[in-house]
């Protein structure tokens, strides 16, 4: 089986030779060293999640794009938990498990996170080539969740809809593990006809 490093390496060298990029160029637009992709790519480096997030947002796919398979006509419309890729971020032991089946055609995402307590996990890329909206709909704990400047303080229960456009930050200031379901859909940028 695959290793998730293995995984992570193989999807973002295909996004990124699918768009025709080289390493220099992804350095450039997601601000993320050219030889840290390198070594993600290689599956040499375990990535943090905010790295992942600059490189998903340059590529115009989601964070959880980076953990599936490609997307192929022929996939099983069903994720058996067994099957459902985990991985957890070196620099704040963060779990995230995507629970969407892999491969799969759908414009929906499912995942699942466990937060630890006092965890702080920030994404800061901002700007993205694609618009995506997401729910979060928290299962257990609390969380304080800062889109740009705004913050929300999520108890169990409750669900915020929000677009990842800003930076966000997901911060467990509890002494027990958050558990929250994230939703995403993806709208690509409408391209127009160019006049003749």
């Amino acid at each position: 089986m695959e290793s998730i490093e293995g995984r992570i390496s193989a999807r973002l060298k295909a996004l990124r030779e699918r768009q025709g990029l080289t390493l220099d160029q992804l350095a450039r637009q997601s601000g993320v060293s050219r030889s840290m992709i390198s070594l993600i790519e290689r599956a040499e480096s375990s990535a943090t999640a905010s790295v992942l997030d600059k490189l998903a947002a340059s590529l115009g796919v989601t964070l959880a794009a980076l953990f599936a398979e490609e997307e192929r006509a022929d996939a099983v419309p069903v994720a058996r938990h067994a099957d459902q890729t985990a991985w957890r971020d070196p620099e704040t032991g963060y779990l995230r498990r995507n629970l969407s089946p892999s491969a799969f055609p759908s414009p929906i995402e499912l995942v699942e996170v466990e937060l630890p307590p006092g965890a702080r996990v920030a994404y800061d890329s901002g700007t993205r080539t694609a618009t995506i909206d997401q729910q979060i709909w928290l299962l257990a704990g609390a969380i304080e969740v800062t889109v740009g400047k705004t913050v929300h303080r999520l108890e169990a229960g409750d669900c915020l809809a929000m677009q990842v456009d800003r930076p966000i930050s997901f911060r467990n200031p509890r002494g027990e593990t958050a558990r929250y379901l994230v939703a995403l859909t993806t709208r690509l940028p409408v391209r127009r006809a160019k006049p003749r």
